[in-house]
């Protein structure tokens, strides 16, 4: 049975959190088995620095993109589990969130799928000790002013470009430090309302990470991609994709394109999607489904405290 009305998502780095599905995986055994699977495929104990930290090991790309991937097939396994063969009209992930909806759409398994994110991880890590960079989220500027921005900022400091549109008035841009900079002093002279730069040193979704690209791309040819059960939306397309080729071709563009979070909402919100279901650690994507249309439904499946809220949200509590 598919609902026509309901999208699950999947949330990306920087929503990941010491003791992040620990409750979960005690609570529920299917939970349980993705974590102990985990632990196996990676060669070591993911579940333990996700339980325990320290937080600054767990902040670690390598070590992050995984935990968080993992975290959200776990909670969609528990909420599999109780719905049978139940599937929302679309799946839909910010960043990494993106490779979790293979799983969740039958894609790719998860043992493949993990080490993909464990690819990807430690592509990016490497690309950005070879291309330092540097994020920042621009709060209260529409994407046009940004765009313009960007584009003047990269002519005369450094290159900057548009990494995420997350939501009206929330714009993260992505570059050289050199660029970054420029483009921060710029957008408070613009009238920004918040400036925030990113502790991170990877500047992701931007030209920099061209050569994470390039092996991702190898990585996920091997990976050898099935059509999804359901549509996964795009971040680079922002619309629906059906086919195998064209979840291949928006991966494979993914690391060094925009994320277009915005859009890609707008596109489910047009198809009829009232509902969101989060899956994973933190409201982080719930909170910018919020942003874009206050009347919508929102819901997150972060630990078992929140299973029978989503049920009743999904008419089978």
């Amino acid at each position: 049975m598919q609902s026509a009305t309901v999208a699950v998502l999947f949330p990306g780095q920087g929503s990941q959190y010491v003791g992040m599905g620990k409750a979960l995986a005690e609570a529920f055994p299917e939970a349980r088995a993705i974590f102990q699977q985990a632990d196996e495929v990676l060669g070591y104990a993911l579940s333990r620095l996700m339980w325990e930290g320290p937080e600054e090991e767990l902040n670690q790309t390598v070590h992050t993109q995984p935990a968080v991937f993992v975290h959200a097939v776990a909670a969609w396994q528990v909420l599999k589990a109780r719905l049978g063969e139940w599937r929302p009209r679309f799946a839909a992930g910010h960043s990494l969130g993106e490779l979790t909806t293979l799983v969740a759409t039958e894609a790719l398994d998860f043992a493949t799928a993990l080490r993909l994110v464990q690819k990807r991880a430690q592509a990016m890590a490497e690309a950005g000790r070879r291309n330092p960079g540097r994020m920042a989220a621009l709060l209260g500027l529409s994407i046009e002013k940004v765009q313009g921005l960007v584009q003047a900022v990269t002519e005369r400091f450094g290159f900057v470009q548009v990494a995420n549109d997350n939501c009206p008035g929330q714009v993260v841009i992505s570059g050289t430090p050199e660029g970054v900079e420029a483009a921060v002093d710029e957008a408070r002279q613009l009238g920004a309302r918040r400036v925030v730069v990113l502790k991170v040193s990877v500047a992701a979704h931007s030209i920099l990470m061209a050569p994470a690209q390039e092996a991702f791309r190898a990585a996920l040819a091997q990976a050898r991609l099935r059509a999804p059960r359901y549509p996964v939306v795009g971040n680079v397309a922002a619309r629906a994709l059906h086919a195998a080729d064209a979840l291949f071709a928006d991966l494979s563009a993914q690391l060094t394109g925009p994320v277009r979070w915005r859009e890609s909402v707008q596109h489910m919100l047009d198809a009829g999607v009232h509902t969101f279901v989060e899956l994973g650690p933190g409201q982080v994507l719930s909170n910018l489904v919020k942003r874009i249309q206050r009347k919508t439904q929102r819901v997150n499946l972060d630990g078992p405290q929140d299973l029978e809220r989503v049920l009743e949200a999904l008419g089978a509590g």
